[in-house]
Parts: C-alpha cells; structure tokens; sequence
C-alpha cells in the first residue's frame, strides 16, 4: 500500500505540480476549503478532503499515520494591491492553516515522519548585494513578518519529535502559472523590459527543481530545518529581463519607472517588483541536492521552448 501524504493548497501552481509528481507513489489527500473547485483541478491525483484552513475537524484524522503533511496554502501575494483588508489575509491565510495542521498532528496517535512549510525569500526582507544563506537575519516589512511568525509556529512539531521542513521559496518559473507568464506577457507585445533599476536582485527556481526539492526533502530523513528552494545563481533584474527576452525573440528595451509602480500597487512594489534578495541554497547543497537548471538562461529556454 502506498504512503500518504496529506497536501494543504494542492490546488496552487506549485501544489498541481508536486500532485503530480508524487501521485504514482503515494496516496495524496489535498486539503481544499472549496472541495468541488479542487476535485476539477487534482482530482486525478489525490483524493479531495474539504477543510476550512483555520480550524481542525474531520479531516484530521487524515493526518493520522501519513507518512507527511504539507502546507502550501496562502492567499496570493502577487494579486493586486495590498489593502488592509489584503495584508490581514496574507498573515492569517498561513499562520491558521499552519497551527490547524500542526493542531492536527498533535492530536495524532501515528504522528507524520514529516512537516513541511511553505515560507519564502520573503524572510530576509529587502536586500542589498549581500549573499544570503539561511543562516542570514530576518529582514522587514510585510513578507519578512508574515514570513518569521509561520516559521515560528512551524517549530511547534518538533515538541512532538516530527521533523520540521521549511521552505524559503524564491520566485517560481513555470508557464502555467505563478510570476512567469506575467513577465512574459509584455515581451509579447514587443514592450519587455526590467521594472525599476533593473538592478534589485531576482532569486528564483524553475517549477522543475522546486518540486524535485520539496519531494527530495520529504524522503530524506536527514533533511531537518530551513532551507533556501533558490537556483544557485541569482540574477539580477535586469539581467533576467535580457535573458528572457532573448529567449522570446524580443528585445528588452524599455523600463517601468519604479513611482508608476508605487502608485499603482504601493507597497506591494517595494517589496516584491523593486526589492530583491541575493539568496543562495546553501542548505540544500549540504544535504546533496542537484539542480537541473543552474543557470537562468538555460532554464527559460527549456522552460518557454519546452
């Protein structure tokens, strides 16, 4: 019989993806609080378990004997303005569903072997050219404190000697969802070009090795603390930007000034269009980790031109 794996926010685009990875050898139980809309979306991989993302119930005892749990879910960071209401349910959106899982483990008799967290490059705030590894200091601003209090509930499961996974995930590249397609879009109409300076530095991994990791971290037992889902050569900005355009046929010419961005998304801008971290996965290097795509430029050729 398979192992289970218990998966909150399956339906994301990088949730779709490690479903369907990990289906062929697990059992998979995604957690949804719209059960109907994820039946459509991974049904063909996991068997759908509806759940409110705050509170434990009867999806618990799904946890129960899994083999682990993971917490993807999060509202969306990257979708519009950040309101009041829009930065309280960027907080509340991971730290309830992280402390309902770990809720749900502590009242396991057959605890998970594994816990992992979704956190983000977010947590070490805006940066400058310094090299950051994941034994850098936490940074300020929204992601950075939304960041460090997730991280801090995570440790909860190590009271119950289940090993802790967390992942500080860069921006993912994949053209079915996330920041790619996005940045593309531009490029399309022949107007691509860096936001800002160009010069704020972009850490990122392809959707490829980001599932390649989290399934890598999950089997192996030796795998224990936080850990950096980064490419191993950070690029920056506008560095990026000539690299996907070249990749696209299209020159990357032009500049969004960083006050049109301001006003248009305020502080969303600053820390996520403008700012950037120069993060590195040191951690993951350590436990014997292989990257497939090393190199910005080889990874969009292979990921646009497949």
């Amino acid at each position: 019989m398979s192992k289970r794996i218990v998966i909150a926010g399956a339906t994301g685009f990088i949730g779709q993806a490690l479903c369907r990875d990990l289906c062929g050898d697990y059992d998979l139980v995604a957690l949804s609080r719209d059960a109907k809309k994820a039946t459509g979306i991974v049904g063909p991989y996991a068997k759908v378990v509806e759940w409110d993302g705050r509170t434990t119930g009867p999806w618990a005892h799904e946890v129960d004997g899994a083999e682990a749990a993971v917490n993807l879910a999060g509202e969306s960071i990257g979708s519009g303005r950040w309101s009041r209401a829009k930065k309280a349910d960027i907080l509340q959106s991971r730290t309830h569903a992280a402390r309902a899982i770990i809720d749900a483990i502590e009242l396991a008799r057959d605890k998970p072997r594994v816990f992992v967290q979704a956190s983000a490059v977010g947590f070490y705030g805006v940066r400058g050219d310094g090299v950051l590894d994941e034994d850098s200091a936490p940074g300020t601003g929204l992601l950075a404190e939304v960041c460090r209090r997730v991280e801090m509930i995570a440790e909860r499961v190590e009271r119950f000697s289940v090993r802790r996974v967390v992942l500080r995930t860069g921006v993912v590249l994949g053209t079915e969802g996330g920041a790619l397609p996005k940045l593309m879009w531009p490029f399309r109409l022949h107007l691509g070009g860096h936001m800002g300076t160009g010069r704020q530095w972009f850490a990122w991994i392809s959707l490829q090795d980001e599932v390649r990791a989290i399934r890598f971290l999950i089997e192996n037992p030796g795998a224990q603390g936080v850990f950096n889902l980064t490419a191993p050569e950070p690029v920056t900005m506008k560095e990026f930007c000539k690299a996907l355009g070249k990749v696209m046929g299209r020159f990357a010419w032009t500049a969004v000034p960083g006050f049109v961005l301001r006003l248009a998304f305020g502080q969303m801008a600053d820390e996520v269009l403008l700012g950037g971290q120069r993060v590195v996965p040191k951690r993951l290097a350590e436990v014997g980790f292989e990257f497939r795509h090393r190199d910005a430029a080889a990874a969009l050729t292979d990921i646009i031109r497949g």
